[in-house]
């Protein structure tokens, strides 16, 4: 079984893109921390219709998960993406596999779209908003149909070489 990076390279892309958001966002907050939260308190005072007294606290959390999930989704998908490259599963089933789970790594980009859409429409309002519930859906769809393709390469796809290599089959 030989290891092609190749069939992997758009979904390694994908991740490593997240990562770098999700440590670029760390890096904002470390150097600019008073200036997000003044970002949120102006955003709140101009849309008071729109908020309540948790508003300013909940959204400061939606830039935090959007930061902690980049890192941690994209880290894990970077393993998943490499793993998938150990499977036996076809060129074309690797390269679907690792692009699913490259493109389901920028799952926190939802939490970034209701941060931004929280200021002018309320936290419930950027919640449900088409964007966001569009980036969730597409991402968390993504990210298990790779999970389901990398599932069968590592269980049924082997027991399938297996078989028929016993049959004198050789694939």
């Amino acid at each position: 079984m030989a290891f092609d990076i190749s069939v992997l390279r758009v979904g390694l892309i994908l991740s490593m893109l997240t990562l770098i958001f999700g440590i670029s966002m760390g890096v904002m907050f470390g150097a600019n921390e008073d200036g997000v939260k003044q970002y949120i308190s102006d955003g709140v005072a101009a849309n008071p219709a729109q908020h309540d007294a948790k508003s300013e606290s909940k959204i400061w959390r939606y830039a935090q998960r959007s930061h902690f999930h980049a890192t941690g989704v994209a880290g894990f998908a970077l393993v998943l993406v490499l793993l998938t490259g150990l499977t036996s599963l076809s060129r074309k089933l690797k390269f679907s596999a690792a692009t699913l789970i490259g493109v389901g790594s920028f799952y926190p980009m939802a939490w970034l779209s209701m941060f931004i859409l929280s200021l002018p429409l309320g936290r419930s309002g950027a919640h449900h908003a088409l964007i966001t519930e569009l980036i969730t859906y597409l991402t968390v769809g993504c990210l298990s149909a790779g999970i389901l393709l990398l599932m069968y390469g590592l269980l049924a796809a082997p027991r399938v070489a297996t078989e028929n290599v016993l049959s004198g089959n050789v694939v």
